[in-house]
C-alpha cells in the first residue's frame, strides 16, 4: 500500500489484506496526554528511563507496535505505512484528537509520517529513520542486522554481560555514546527486545527496504515539529538530520551533545525537558 496516501484511513481492499490488532498500551500520570511511541526494541519499556518523569507532568501514553512487548504481530504486510496506520486507528479509537506524540527511531519515523497525512498534535521525533543515502541505509542494514544475530544467540548471556561495563561497551557501541556509563536496567530491556520481538525482522525489511520517508510542505503539519538528534549516532547519522528538516520545514531541530542513538539512555534528563517544552 502506498506511503504517499494523504488520507489516514486505508481503502478496504488494503484493508482487508491486513489483520488489525489493538496496542497493548500503558498509562500513566495525570494531565494533557502525551503519546509515546517506540523504535526497534522493547516495546513501551523503551521509554522507562524517562517514563516516570514525564509522568510527574503529563498523562503518558505508552503503546507497543504491533509484533513488539505485547502486542501481535500483523498478519498481513508490515511497512512503515501499515505500522502507521495501527498507530493512526489507536489514537482514533481512542478519541485522543489532537495528541501530542514522541517517538524514538522508527518510532519517530512514523511519528512524522502521523504528521504528514494531518493526524495528531505537537511532535517530536528522536533520531527518525527514513533520511538515509542509499549508501547509509547499506551500512545501516549491514551493521545492525548482525547486531541482532549476535544478541539473540546471545540471549541467554545478556544480563551478565549487560551488567559489565566492558560488555555493555562491546555491545552497544553502535547505539550510545558512553554505553560503559549506562545501568544495565536502562539497556537490558531494547536488547533483549531486539533478541525476542517476533516483528524485529519484518520491521527491518521495511526500514531497508521500504520507500524512504516523504516529506511536509510547509504549513500542512497539524502542529510543531521538532526533530531531536545524537551528534554521535551511528545508526541514523547526524548528517541526516538536514535532510529531515528539508523535508519537514516546519520543524526545530535539537542537537544532543554526547548522545547516540537513544537519547532516552544517554541524555535522559534533557530528552525530558525537550518533550515537554516542546510539546504544551
Amino acid at each position: 500500500m502506498p506511503e504517499s496516501a494523504s488520507n489516514p484511513a486505508l481503502a478496504p481492499s488494503a484493508r482487508d489484506s491486513v489483520a488489525w490488532v489493538t496496542l497493548n498500551h500503558i498509562r500513566r500520570g495525570s494531565g494533557s496526554p502525551l503519546l509515546l511511541v517506540h523504535g526497534l526494541g522493547a516495546g513501551w519499556r523503551s521509554w522507562s528511563p524517562i517514563l516516570d518523569e514525564l509522568a510527574e507532568h503529563r498523562e503518558v501514553i505508552a503503546v507497543d507496535l504491533p509484533g513488539f512487548g505485547e502486542t501481535p504481530p500483523l498478519s498481513g504486510e508490515v511497512s512503515i505505512a501499515t505500522l502507521t496506520d495501527a498507530v493512526a486507528d489507536f489514537i482514533r479509537e481512542h478519541e485522543l484528537g489532537a495528541v501530542s506524540t514522541v517517538g524514538q527511531s522508527m518510532g519517530g519515523r512514523i511519528l512524522l509520517e502521523l504528521a504528514r497525512r494531518g493526524v495528531g498534535g505537537d511532535t517530536v521525533a528522536l533520531d527518525p529513520g527514513g533520511f538515509w543515502s542509499d549508501r547509509e541505509l547499506f551500512v545501516f542494514g549491514a551493521t545492525l542486522r548482525p547486531s541482532i544475530a549476535l544478541v539473540r544467540v546471545l540471549r541467554g548471556l545478556l544480563p551478565g554481560l549487560l551488567g559489565n561495563p566492558v560488555g555493555r561497551t562491546l555491545l552497544l557501541a553502535q547505539f550510545s555514546a558512553h554505553p560503559w556509563a549506562l545501568s544495565r536496567e536502562t539497556v537490558l530491556p531494547d536488547v533483549r527486545g531486539l533478541a525476542d520481538s517476533p516483528s524485529t525482522g519484518a520491521a527491518m525489511d521495511a526500514l531497508t527496504k521500504g520507500p524512504t520517508q516523504q516529506g511536509a510542505p510547509a504549513g500542512t503539519v497539524p502542529g510543531r515539529v521538532t526533530i531531536g538528534w545524537g551528534r554521535h549516532d551511528l545508526v541514523t547519522v547526524p548528517r541526516q538530520a538536514s535532510r529531515a528538516a528539508e523535508l519537514f520545514p516546519d520543524a526545530v531541530v535539537h542537537w544532543f551533545d554526547r548522545c547516540g542513538h537513544f537519547p532516552q539512555w544517554d541524555a535522559a534528563r534533557e530528552a525530558t525537558r525537550l518533550v515537554l517544552d516542546s510539546t504544551r
